[in-house]
């Protein structure tokens, strides 16, 4: 395989679609550019002596599709008999499949297809198993396009209510974001403040102006990485702030939950507020450090490993399916059982990560490797 850095990107053709307010050429290029490819031309190619990925801007594609090609020397995508992704190695006849993207004959011989209605892909980023897209471009009309590209930036393994409930408000909320030029940083911005918003409003007992702000806020918190995967504006910055927030909020809303109770006329008895708040924060803090040494340890994340890891991920006790016991409880005013409860399911879901922790220990030490059911 050549090395990435020394081949490049050429789009081939042009189109005047435009796919989340981005010219299509424009996005390829830059879906290209985070997958570590960079873009040129056929004659700066052949000029370099370099290898060519050319797209077919007829199409428009998963990206996951990029590195499948490119893994692949002398390799060609197809979708029904048309070329879409191929991948030629220096002086491999870059001109005669150019020739035959843009449909004027040409030649793609000695590239090895693959079928794109036939493949399967593993996205270990998004822990999912699926056949990434292809679609011819149609410029009058974009939305399936837009909403297959929106799908294939989802999560597979994620919570009941990223995955469902907000899925379809989420995606016209991102295209809307990328027609009006928000950046992903400004959606996590704007998320930040709703997030410290929720906490305050929960300390002051007003929870149900807290749920709203916290509802917008965990919107946008899917919002800003769709539309960063979307765009091609992906940056490890944006990750490190986006990720960097989930991460930390969710105990500070905890406590400004308890801390509210008083307020809100169902106070609990000091000493016991603090132990329940104690095992609400430890028991998260203690699933995310068995996460990461799982990660650490066996090479891949602990909802994958097998089926039962993935749908247990659809309820753990994470902030969304906190929130969901917390509401409940607050539908029937009471507010102090739902921490309560959200306490009883921190430390049930703990000591299902322990047991699978084991579980996959005690597989190691008899030597069976761990893989991904998704792989």
């Amino acid at each position: 395989m050549d090395d990435e850095s020394r081949f490049l990107f050429i789009p081939v053709g042009s189109t005047p679609a435009r796919l989340f307010g981005l010219d299509a050429t424009e996005r390829a290029c830059r879906l290209a550019a985070n997958a570590g490819f960079e873009s040129g031309d056929r004659a700066r190619a052949s000029d370099e002596g370099r290898g060519a990925l050319l797209a077919n801007m007829a199409f428009a594609w998963d990206p996951a599709w990029l590195k499948v090609v490119a893994a692949k020397p002398a390799s060609v995508l197809t979708f029904r008999g048309e070329p879409v992704l191929a991948f030629v190695p220096a002086g491999g006849g870059a001109e005669a499949v150019e020739q035959a993207m843009l449909g004027n004959g040409g030649s793609l011989d000695g590239l090895e297809p693959i079928d794109a209605e036939m493949a399967q892909v593993s996205y270990d980023e998004l822990r999912k198993r699926e056949q990434p897209f292809v679609l011819p471009l149609d410029p009058g009309n974009v939305e399936p396009v837009e909403r297959a590209a929106y799908d294939a930036s989802y999560k597979g393994v994620t919570d009941a209510l990223t995955l469902y409930l907000w899925r379809k408000p989420a995606f016209y909320l991102t295209r809307w974001a990328a027609q009006a030029g928000v950046s992903p940083n400004a959606v996590t911005a704007i998320g930040a403040l709703l997030c410290v918003a929720a906490f305050f409003l929960f300390w002051t007992g007003f929870y149900w102006l807290g749920v709203l702000s916290g509802f917008i806020f965990m919107v946008l918190d899917t919002v800003d990485g769709k539309l960063a995967r979307c765009t091609g504006t992906s940056s490890k910055w944006g990750n490190v702030f986006d990720h960097g927030i989930d991460l930390i909020h969710p105990p500070f809303w905890w406590w400004a939950w308890a801390h509210g109770l008083a307020a809100f006329g169902t106070p609990l008895e000091p000493v016991y507020s603090t132990m329940l708040l104690a095992a609400i924060i430890i028991g998260y803090v203690a699933q995310r450090v068995i996460e990461g040494l799982f990660i650490a340890r066996f090479k891949i994340h602990i909802h994958v490993w097998q089926p039962i890891d993935s749908r247990f991920r659809l309820v753990t006790a994470r902030r969304n399916p906190n929130m969901v016991l917390l509401v409940g409880a607050l539908l029937f005013t009471r507010p102090d059982i739902g921490l309560e409860l959200v306490g009883l399911w921190t430390i049930l879901s703990l000591i299902f990560h322990l047991v699978r922790f084991a579980q996959a220990e005690a597989r190691a030490w008899r030597g069976e490797p761990l893989v991904s059911w998704l792989a």
